[in-house]
């Protein structure tokens, strides 16, 4: 797997700011990636000093996305190019068990694995931890394709 130091996430996701759920890639290979994420106080999903559900939904998509978003980085990267673009969206939530929300400082890891893809549909199950708790299942479907 690579580094994290050389791995530019948003070469992999077309999200931006403050909607980017996922701050680093520390692992990532055809199948699998881990991603980190440090809660801010100032994130728009944060709750009464908790990161809320939808948030740890959308770090799941976004650290899944990262998977697919390997096929896109040229698309990605020129995002600012009417031409070139790429869409993505969640086709169907298989399943989501969240444990417990982490608090604002926390830094939260995503590990996730792709189970199967079918053309621009893939299949991903993902963990999320804090430290060694676990916070989130999840199985999701996604959708991405470059226009």
């Amino acid at each position: 797997m690579e580094k994290e130091n050389h791995i530019n996430i948003q070469d992999f996701l077309p999200h931006r700011e403050p909607l980017l759920m996922v701050d680093r890639i520390l692992e990532i290979r055809k199948e699998e990636v881990i991603t980190s994420f440090r809660i801010q106080p100032d994130n728009i999903f944060v709750d009464k000093g908790f990161f809320v559900e939808s948030g740890l939904i959308e770090n799941v998509a976004q650290t899944c996305s990262a998977i697919t978003g390997q096929d896109f980085g040229d698309e990605i990267r020129n995002h600012e190019d009417p031409g070139s673009r790429v869409i993505g969206f969640i086709t169907n939530i298989k399943k989501v068990k969240i444990h417990e929300l982490p608090p604002v400082g926390s830094e939260i890891i995503s590990k996730a694995h792709l189970n199967s893809q079918f053309g621009d549909i893939c299949t991903i199950s993902c963990l999320t931890y804090l430290e060694d708790r676990l916070l989130v299942e999840a199985e999701i479907s996604l959708f991405i394709k470059a226009l």
